[in-house]
């Protein structure tokens, strides 16, 4: 009976060709891999036809669906290439990690990330660390900075991802692992030693059942811990009990975007779009095949005999090799010492090799380069083949100087920078998102266990031609037609539902037909349909009974009107009634003229756009009618003795209000409005900023002529007005167009003559008002101003009186203009 233990980083395609050799070499009779047993049931569909990693295994519990973690696998990590030799060699295979249905019980908070996939060799956690932690959060990166790397990724990637396949490589992983932990004390863990003494229960029973020849793939951090095994009434004792809770699992797509660290992933990765590229050529024979012997990779810097010496200044003398000396770019004999660097060791001879290497790494630099080229000149940049070629030359040769065996990501990423991209880093964002990270969807089979509401929107995504994409798309429907007034309909649906897979846009003209929608799918909305399932298993009935439960739940009028607006638009001829009843009776009993003005807008935009979306919005009028009526005969009173704070407030809604009017269009509506701001406007002990408003709204709608206009500034600005409140009229007066003030000469001569006559002390006091007014203006209209200014002229220059024309000179040129016209 043999146990083999395989360390590896969770997400690499060089680890996962060597484990794949590993496992075909030790053919085994079970394999037992770190992730949730709770999971088993999903394993058979790895090699289903129609699964295509990235994918993750969601793993929630049903009565508290937010309560969730995910596993993510992409096509090269280790774990799914282990998985899926063995279903395909008819190996058993389990997940032997710490259940869910304990980690997640009594658990709090909302999604988690993988955390259970990567144990502690996040490096998330090493920021800010000290040094014992720093190896525990991370402690390949701490390894690779004794190495003289800046960092894990780039070392691990030159040490192990490009490697040839290798079957030795686990063992130098463990020794190191083993050297690592061993100078570590144990941390206060108890989930962490929990998770290990679960996984070694699981070892054993395995050996209880008979299995010869046993895999165990775990993460690199845990391999030690297996290795060496506790009593088992040691691990029972940990595991003793655990509460437990219900959960389910099952399939999920996934994106490269969420593989990536930067996403928050505790496990991820930096360039999952490059990993996946690797994997393809290795998958391709873009490496030549098996590529002969590891001792042709001289890489530096993994140590696989590591002794770390906390006390002694002076390394110890180096033991004799051990028989993984041969692992070429693994420094066997190497010493950590705390206060002194390690340098790296010298390189191996590979001239046996080289040049039978040269071909098959160029072929990897080659085939990322020509991506390069695809996507830049997608978008009309310079890619032409000799740029390529010294694009490859340049890469090459840094890795030459760097002692690599070949450009890695790092050499070919400054080389394109400096070749294809001029020394831009412009070009490189692109790069970073498309092909480094990468852009990449999974799919699962239609198998897969799914909420009904789940299965409901795949349904309507094949119908309605939506296809769930990562990266994001511009759609601009138009309503007039029935396959985008239903895309309408559900993008809107899912919003109500809380899953905000379309965001509206704007959209240019005044069609009144088009509606703008940005979409883009994130992984985590499975997790949100999976909540929303208690709604109902259809998306129409969820966001129909979604709608109901939140009317009556609405306290404020504004949140019932633009619930009204969202559930016609979404087309829910169900849940209207309630909401409606609901709106009419918080309607009636509302006495806030404020909250009446914020409820509106929404209910004009539902009436003046509602026959383009072929809904019925006759329920609609009544209450529109109430509300203008109530709002035309209490907005006087409520303006009365307003402080600057509520007279923003109720400024702002007076415009809003002013153009829910302008969309109703209804005669009626307009002259009762523009009563009420007449009266406004006229109103004795008026807060500045209103009196100055409805006088501008009164002149746009052409109720002032300009003389009313000038007259009603001029005793505004009159000595016996307070500055301080003439500014505010100003202020509500000019407010976001100057275009007023630089074509009407009267008023730019009023304001001019009031600004002079002011002491110095109340300038200054009013000056940040009349500064934020004129910070409204574009730069245009201020630019003429502050010329007109300059010029010391504050009415225009008069033209030619009528009584001053020269009749006589005017006839002599009336027949040459006649001639000039072709006019007899």
């Amino acid at each position: 009976m043999s146990i083999h233990i395989f360390g590896i980083r969770h997400h690499g395609p060089g680890c996962a060709r060597s484990l794949y050799h590993s496992l075909h070499s030790l053919n085994p009779d079970i394999l037992l891999v770190e992730g949730p047993p709770d999971g088993d049931g999903m394993l058979p569909l790895v090699t289903h036809p129609q699964m295509q990693p990235p994918v993750a295994l969601l793993v929630y519990r049903p009565d508290q669906p937010q309560q969730a973690v995910y596993y993510p696998f992409a096509i090269f990590s280790p774990e799914w290439q282990g998985i899926d030799y063995a279903l395909t060699q008819g190996i058993p295979v389990r997940f032997m990690d710490l259940p869910l249905v304990h980690q997640l019980a009594g658990e709090a908070g909302g999604a988690e990330g993988a955390e259970g996939a990567e144990g502690a060799e996040g490096a998330e956690g090493a920021e800010g660390a000290g040094e014992e932690d720093e190896i525990y959060y991370d402690p390949l990166g701490y390894l690779a900075r004794i190495a003289g790397y800046s960092d894990g990724e780039r070392w691990w990637e030159q040490l192990v991802e490009h490697r040839q396949e290798s079957t030795d490589v686990f063992e130098a992983i463990l020794e190191a692992m083993t050297a690592l932990r061993q100078d570590v004390p144990p941390r206060d863990d108890p989930r962490e030693a929990q998770r290990e003494a679960y996984m070694r229960k699981q070892i054993r029973a395995a050996k209880k059942e008979g299995f010869q020849r046993i895999a165990v793939v775990c993460g690199a951090w845990h391999a030690p811990a297996l290795v060496d095994m506790p009593a088992a009434k040691a691990d029972n004792a940990l595991l003793k009990g655990l509460a437990k809770t219900k959960v389910e699992a099952t399939w999920i797509p996934w994106t490269y975007g969420r593989l990536a660290f930067k996403s928050g992933y505790g496990a991820g990765i930096e360039s999952p779009g490059w990993y996946g590229h690797l994997w393809d050529c290795y998958q391709d024979g873009g490496d030549g095949g098996d590529g002969g012997d590891d001792s042709t990779l001289s890489q530096g810097g993994f140590c696989t005999n590591v002794t770390i010496n906390r006390d002694q200044r002076v390394p110890k003398p180096a033991p004799t090799p051990s028989k993984f000396g041969h692992l070429g770019g693994f420094c066997t004999n190497v010493t950590i010492n705390r206060d002194k660097k390690v340098p790296k060791p010298a390189p191996t001879d590979t001239s046996g090799h080289i040049s039978k290497l040269n071909h098959q790494q160029s072929a990897i630099a080659i085939r990322w380069l020509i991506k390069v080229a695809q996507l830049l000149r997608q978008e009309d940049l310079d890619a032409s083949s000799a740029l390529m070629i010294e694009t490859v030359r340049l890469a090459e040769s840094l890795a030459a100087l760097r002692d690599r065996s070949l450009p890695g990501l790092l050499e070919l990423n400054e080389a394109t920078q400096t070749v294809l991209c001029f020394g831009s880093d412009l070009p490189m964002r692109l790069i970073q998102d498309q092909l480094i990270v990468g852009e990449r969807l999974g799919e699962v089979p239609d198998e897969t266990p799914m909420v009904p509401l789940q299965r409901d929107l795949q349904q309507q995504q094949k119908r309605l031609r939506l296809p769930a994409n990562p990266t994001e798309k511009q759609y601009e429907l138009d309503l007039r037609k029935t396959n985008d007034l239903a895309r309408s309909h559900l993008l809107h649906r899912l919003n109500l539902l809380g899953i905000p897979w379309g965001i509206r846009q704007s959209t240019r003209g005044k069609g009144t037909f088009k509606e703008g929608w940005r979409l883009q799918w994130h992984p985590e909305f499975a997790v949100k349909l999976i909540e929303a399932g208690i709604w109902g298993n259809t998306i129409d009935a969820a966001a129909t009974a979604y709608a109901r439960n939140q009317a009556q739940q609405a306290q404020a009028l504004p949140s019932l009107t633009q619930l009204v607006e969202t559930v016609l638009l979404a087309n829910l001829p169900d849940a209207l009634p309630e909401v409606m009843h609901r709106l009419q009776t918080e309607a009636t009993l509302n006495r806030d003229v404020a909250q009446l003005m914020e409820a509106l807008p929404p209910l004009a935009q539902v009436l003046r756009y509602g026959n383009v979306r072929q809904t019925d919005t006759r329920m609609i009028t009544s209450v529109v009618d109430g509300l203008v009526t109530r709002i035309c005969l209490g907005l006087p009173l409520a303006c009365a003795s307003l402080d600057d704070e509520a007279a923003q407030h109720i400024d702002q809604r007076i415009q809003q209000m002013n153009y829910a009017i302008s969309l109703l269009n209804n005669s009626e509506y307009k002259q009762s409005w523009q009563q009420v701001l007449w009266q406004l406007a006229d109103q004795a002990n008026l807060h500045g900023l209103l009196a100055g408003r409805s006088c501008r709204l009164l002149l746009d709608a052409g109720v002032f002529k300009g003389n009313d206009a000038s007259r009603r500034l001029e005793f505004a600005l009159s000595q016996a007005s307070e500055p301080p409140q003439a500014a505010a009229w100003i202020e509500g007066f000019l407010q976001g167009s100057g275009l007023l003030l630089v074509h009407d000469h009267t008023l730019w001569q009023i304001i001019d003559d009031w600004i002079t006559q002011l002491p110095g002390n109340t300038f200054t006091e009013i000056l940040p008002l009349l500064r934020r007014t004129f910070a409204s203006f574009s730069t245009a209209e201020r630019r003429q101003m502050g010329e007109r200014v300059k010029r010391g002229t504050s009415v225009e220059t008069p033209g030619i009186k009528e009584e001053e024309l020269d009749s006589d000179r005017a006839n002599a040129v009336l027949p040459i203009v006649a001639q000039l016209l072709g006019v007899r």
